[in-house]
């Protein structure tokens, strides 16, 4: 994408300088260098720029101001922050506020280049999706067949599906974020249907069986004579998972050593098997998971945030089963023809206590609960004392909430957002600061609202 046009604000001329030679070199010719950072907001009512490579720490306006500014005038502009200073707060703050990427000085040519590709290359995924969700969130995937193991109707868990079919089209890491057993490794297995890759393997591994001891011959392979006991060639992982998809699961409970390892495989693309010298190419598709918050363990030094941030650029997070409600009494009707048990309905009274409890086993948890009570189902009927769930339920919860008047955590959501969207007289960056969310999840909230 040689016609991009992309924008840099340094306050260091030589910088300045330095990264418009190595652009125009690499084949972009438009681009503009600017020292002041208050001069951005007079440039973008005449120019729409593509990428913007902003420095964190200047003069008068810092990177992070400069960033909400372009956001507000130019949504669609990617952004990536410069810094000097690997800071954790300033990154997430400004990640937060939208940036797509970060690089830390001194730069490379290939470093920007690569950079300002991801950049171009997350923009053409948010631009198409954009124009496939418009209208509804419903609209058919190109590629059903890669997800039909997913039963929903909900509008979040579609949005979903359709992020982790265009994330598919690429070949960047993807990271997928959620509560235990709301089917993480399920929608890896459909990004890796739905991607060029769907010919190759797709292989799993649970990142917890992992010692720092082992991690090296189990990921890397080892030739015969490596070690005591190493009688045999043996292919490791990534050679497993050659041309194909290698699934990290738990990739949050990884030790920091075997961190470093991984990431080094993330950013040199190549390993060397134990007991060997010549190194070998990692041709393989890199899908991650985990259900814990990853910002909160590189705050507490648990989890590096270099690997954080390559990680961190297509999330796919899948909400929690009782923030879908709708879902449970598809689901539950999907679990009972699953059961081999024909015939077998459940009555008003358990569906009504299926959507009452708040599944923190989520799907998996629903799916068990419901095998479980159609074997109980004597007369062919599902009803609440088969649920093993029923102790844990407060008595006539659902109709004492309704009588209560109680709304839905997702109707008081929607009211509080557009609210202080009102108040901040419908400044999407004023509005996201007071809610304290980002400036891509204000635009993402306001869309669903139908106010975008």
């Amino acid at each position: 994408m040689e016609d991009a046009s992309i924008l840099i604000v340094d306050d260091e001329q030589d910088f300045l300088d330095s990264a418009l030679r190595m652009l125009r070199i690499s084949g972009y010719p438009d681009v503009t260098a600017v020292s002041d950072p208050a001069a951005v907001a007079g440039l973008l009512p005449a120019r729409a720029f593509d990428v913007a490579f902003l420095d964190v720490t200047m003069p008068g306006l810092d990177g992070v101001e400069v960033l909400s500014i372009i956001k507000e005038g130019s949504p669609a502009t990617e952004c990536v922050m410069v810094t000097a200073n690997d800071s954790i707060p300033t990154v997430v703050r400004a990640i937060r506020r939208g940036a797509v990427d970060y690089l830390l000085k001194p730069i490379t040519p290939d470093q920007l280049v690569h950079a300002l590709d991801r950049a171009l290359e997350h923009r053409h995924l948010v631009e198409t999706l954009a124009l496939r969700s418009r209208g509804a969130a419903g609209r058919a995937l190109k590629d059903p067949a890669a997800f039909s193991a997913f039963c929903t109707g909900e509008k979040c868990m579609l949005r979903v599906l359709h992020e982790a079919e265009l994330h598919a089209a690429s070949g960047i890491p993807v990271l997928i974020t959620g509560e235990t057993g709301t089917g993480k490794e399920l929608l890896a297995r459909a990004v890796h249907a739905a991607s060029r890759r769907r010919g190759g393997p797709f292989v799993a591994v649970n990142m917890l069986s992992l010692s720092p001891t082992l991690f090296e011959s189990e990921f890397f392979g080892h030739a015969k004579g490596a070690f005591t006991g190493a009688d045999h060639d043996r292919a490791g992982y990534l050679a497993q998972a050659r041309g194909g998809t290698l699934f990290l699961d738990e990739i949050g409970d990884l030790s920091t050593e075997i961190q470093g390892k991984l990431l080094r495989i993330l950013q040199e693309g190549e390993f060397v098997p134990v007991g060997k010298t010549k190194p070998e190419q990692a041709d393989v598709r890199f899908v991650a998971a985990t259900n814990c918050q990853l910002e909160t363990l590189v705050a507490e030094k648990r989890f590096r945030k270099d690997l954080y941030y390559r990680l961190l650029f297509a999330q796919l997070q899948i909400p929690p089963l009782r923030e879908r409600r709708e879902d449970i009494p598809l689901l539950s009707a999907t679990f009972v023809e699953g059961a081999h048990k024909a015939g077998v309905k459940i009555s008003d009274d358990a569906e009504a206590s299926l959507l009452a409890y708040d599944w923190p086993g989520n799907v998996r948890e629903l799916k068990g609960v419901i095998e479980s009570a159609a074997n109980l189902a004597e007369d062919g009927v599902i009803h609440p004392g088969h649920l093993p769930i029923s102790g844990r339920l407060k008595s006539g919860a659902p109709q004492k909430a309704a009588a209560a008047g109680l709304e839905p955590l997702a109707e008081v959501e929607r009211r509080h957002i557009l609210s202080v969207y009102e108040a901040s007289g419908k400044n999407k960056t004023r509005a996201a600061q007071v809610l304290g969310i980002g400036l891509q999840t204000m635009h993402r909230k306001l869309k669903e609202f139908g106010m975008d």
